[in-house]
């Protein structure tokens, strides 16, 4: 056993798992460290108590844990949502949002502790080495942060549960299930194994919260959902906490085998990795609450917003949460939430979800003007107009610039024959 931290306080970020279990009779044996673990419930972690006995079972000498669940929805997760943030236009973030929580809890456990030392189990290969490091930076600068699969363990995942055994460490991982998951309240992610083959199909095994979808209820079933200035808190029009409505639209949609994300994502490190996941409530409240927008906000606040829910998904994804950039784009989305409020309709069928219905009190859409039936309000003389002054700089710049008039380069882009040679008859065979 070395020396070279004898004395010190090492707070580990604990999940539990093979790879944080390793990672405190490791930091105890070859670094010296007294271990004190700091566990955030995001929504996986269950019984606090077993979490806490099996941390000191590994060799912590305290074990700190916090059901965290609600903290997770509220501060991070729905504002998240309200920005419509989805990385690459399809994860939910689920992984990513939870980060920045638990290296918060991480340095508050350290300040408590009087530590100057924190700890992570993530590898160098990954984002969330990004996510933990950038946020324990920006929260406390002044703290170390140590992270023993990027270096010093060097273990493969066998090796990992051959020292648990050795180490009399309590570990669920076992060899025949290579697979690294991870999960909270707003997603399932689930990696490594036969799924770094992108042309292979996941396995039935891989999936845990969603049904396959021919196994759906072959009748659909339809669940309103209601916002109130973009965060969702009603389900089939009962006002629902926020823990309770998430869980319950993850067992509703993945009943009906909606949720399912199969993609090849870029990781911040530079290389692509193929992902699985899993996010029932999280793909079906994106789904409603878009279509909330679209009835509220003005086109030019949807195409703007479209824009800064990819800026938002890229910043949580690489890990700053806790920035100055962060804080300006979540100014403008809270005020672009101001009158998101109203229910979405959604049906669930086999492994689809479709809107179709949504209402608001804050509606911008107007059958007077939509419809062509009797009622119509719309002047429909107005348009020649509008129509005048709209197309006036194509025309003006049609005289100046003939940019397809009559031997211009544009225009050759179809050739003239093609639009004026007639067609040949094809001539019909008599039967004999």
């Amino acid at each position: 056993m070395t020396t070279q931290y004898a004395g010190e306080t090492c707070v580990l970020a604990y999940s539990g798992g093979l790879d944080t279990s390793v990672a405190v009779a490791w930091l105890r044996e070859t670094l010296g460290f007294e271990v004190v673990t700091c566990t955030g419930d995001l929504g996986a972690t269950g019984d606090l108590e077993a979490v806490q006995r099996k941390a000191i079972a590994s060799g912590a000498r305290k074990a700190i844990v916090q059901d965290a669940r609600d903290i997770f929805l509220r501060y991070f997760v729905w504002p998240a949502l309200q920005a419509g943030a989805l990385y690459e236009d399809r994860y939910p973030l689920a992984t990513a949002l939870g980060r920045p929580l638990l290296a918060k809890l991480l340095v508050d456990a350290a300040r408590a502790e009087n530590a100057r030392f924190v700890a992570h189990g993530c590898t160098g290969k990954g984002n969330d080495q990004v996510r933990f490091d950038l946020a324990v930076g920006a929260l406390a600068p002044d703290l170390t942060v140590i992270a023993p699969m990027r270096g010093g363990m060097n273990m493969t995942r066998d090796e990992e549960i051959d020292y648990a055994k050795k180490h009399g460490i309590p570990v669920e991982a076992t060899k025949k299930s290579p697979y690294s998951v991870d999960m909270n309240l707003w997603g399932r992610s689930i990696e490594a194994g036969v799924l770094e083959d992108p042309w292979g199909a996941p396995p039935r095994d891989v999936f845990q919260w969603t049904v396959e979808p021919e196994e759906a209820p072959a009748k659909p079933r339809e669940v309103e959902i209601g916002f109130d200035e973009g965060v969702p808190v009603t389900i089939d029009g009962a006002k629902v906490e926020s823990v309770d409505l998430v869980q319950r639209l993850n067992d509703l949609a993945g009943k009906h085998g909606v949720g399912r994300i199969d993609m090849v994502e870029d990781r911040l490190v530079g290389i692509k990795s193929r992902e699985i996941y899993e996010a029932p409530a999280a793909v079906l409240l994106h789904q409603a609450h878009r279509a909330l927008e679209s009835l509220v906000l003005t086109k030019e606040s949807l195409r703007f917003k479209a824009e800064l829910g990819r800026e938002y998904a890229e910043l949580v994804y690489n890990g700053l949460w806790f920035s100055a950039h962060h804080q300006d784009l979540a100014a403008y989305v809270r005020s672009t939430q101001r009158f998101v409020s109203g229910e979405v309709r959604v049906r669930l069928d086999r492994g689809a979800s479709t809107v179709v219905g949504r209402r608001s009190a804050h509606s911008l859409y107007s059958t007077s003007l939509a419809t062509y039936g009797k009622g119509d309000a719309f002047d429909q003389r107005a348009s020649e107009g509008f129509i005048k002054v709209f197309g006036l700089p194509l025309r003006t710049q049609a005289r100046t610039q003939a940019l397809w008039g009559e031997g211009s380069e544009a225009s050759l882009d179809i050739p003239k024959k093609a639009l004026t040679a007639p067609r040949k008859a094809r001539p019909t065979k008599r039967k004999k």
